[in-house]
């Protein structure tokens, strides 16, 4: 499972427009970037009170990619299509 995958199932248990979500994931000399698009009603939940819930995901993330032998970060943007 990839850390899109992985982010994927996350996310879609905490979002209400489950349609609006892209995932894209890239590999660099640094680890894994994945960004996250959501809409923007669905932003307050991704980020949480005070950015508690962001930040849980992305220790999780990161957990994750330390158990595949990889750094994983994360980045959250509004889906500006809306």
């Amino acid at each position: 499972m990839s850390a899109k995958d992985f982010l994927s199932l996350i996310v879609d248990s905490l979002v209400s427009h489950k349609g609006d979500v892209v995932i894209e994931q890239k590999e660099d000399e640094l680890g894994t970037l994945v960004t996250l698009r959501v809409n923007q009603e669905d932003m307050k939940t991704i980020i949480g009170r005070e950015g508690n819930t962001i930040s849980a995901i992305r220790t999780v993330l990161r957990v994750y990619g330390s158990k595949q032998g990889a750094r994983v970060n994360i980045k959250v943007l509004e889906d500006e299509s809306r």
